[in-house]
């Protein structure tokens, strides 16, 4: 059984490596410091929404992190859901499910239009979930982006 919260500050210490080890699942490098000042900013300048699950010993195991959006056409807010992450041992046991069922919740609660997210086209284990939980994949537009350095 887990227990899914909101994060705070509080649990900072927490979330920053796992924070980073998501990253590294993504291929990035190890920087503990820069995901430690990056979930920091977050939190303090509460420009995201992350839910953290922790399991029977309060060990964090994961977490989810949305950030605000809008639909101009719907004319309501959207979230993007831009991270999930279960630590590895604790994957399979219904923590990501749990995650995404708390992010409901929390989408109905604000009212929003949708919830949208992306994930790697290998990621087969993600989107069978995505799809059990009512994700549907979006074939009516083209998505682009552009870096900016």
């Amino acid at each position: 059984m887990v227990k899914i919260i909101q994060a705070t500050i509080d649990n900072l210490l927490q979330i920053s490596p796992l924070f980073d080890a998501y990253r590294q699942f993504y291929g990035q490098e190890e920087n503990l410091d820069l995901s430690h000042k990056f979930i920091k900013e977050r939190l303090v300048e509460a420009d995201s929404i992350i839910f953290i699950s922790m399991n029977e010993q309060n060990t964090l195991v994961g977490f989810a992190q949305l950030y605000p959006s809008f639909s101009s056409v719907a004319m309501k807010r959207t979230w993007i859901l831009n991270d999930l992450y279960v630590e590895h041992a604790f994957r399979q046991q219904g923590v990501a499910t749990a995650l995404l069922h708390q992010v409901d919740v929390f989408a109905k609660f604000t009212h929003a239009d949708s919830i949208k997210l992306s994930t790697e086209l290998s990621n087969g284990a993600a989107k069978a979930l995505y799809e059990r939980e009512g994700y549907r994949q979006l074939n009516q537009f083209d998505h682009y982006i552009k870096r900016v350095d």
